[in-house]
């Protein structure tokens, strides 16, 4: 009895299975839009986007869970950071990107935080005024 042996694929490679780490959001933006200069001298802009869940999980109490995600994104290219910029609350907007999960210090700890790394930006519909 004959066993080939061949060169596996690695885990994530294949065509069929090749990894990828894309985000598509559409939300309404919850806030202004913050900038940001790091002590690096490197600029960002942060947002605060709400996306509505499709479906609302029933917890084991029998109370719904939230209906909506709240998702913190960042833009560090300069094109991202000046489309961003300019959003106000309400406004509903699209972003493209990447899942980060981004190490800092605060008071003397090091913590982490996952965002949306923003590589497209785009205003679906302004907010409304009054």
């Amino acid at each position: 009895m004959s066993t080939k042996k061949g060169k596996r694929d690695a885990p994530g490679k294949g065509p069929a299975n090749e990894a990828a780490n894309v985000v598509r959001l559409t939300g309404t933006v919850s806030g202004e839009p913050e900038k940001r200069v790091l002590p690096s001298g490197d600029e960002l802009c942060v947002v605060r986007v709400v996306v509505p869940r499709v479906s609302q999980r029933v917890r084991s109490d029998g109370r719904r869970g939230p209906s909506v995600d709240v998702l913190d994104c960042c833009a560090w290219e300069a094109r991202p950071r000046r489309t961003i910029g300019g959003w106000r609350s309400g406004d509903e907007v699209e972003v493209s990107g990447a899942l980060r999960r981004r190490f800092f210090r605060a008071g003397g700890a090091t913590v982490s935080r996952v965002e949306v790394e923003i590589s497209s930006a785009r205003l679906v519909r302004r907010a409304g005024s009054g």
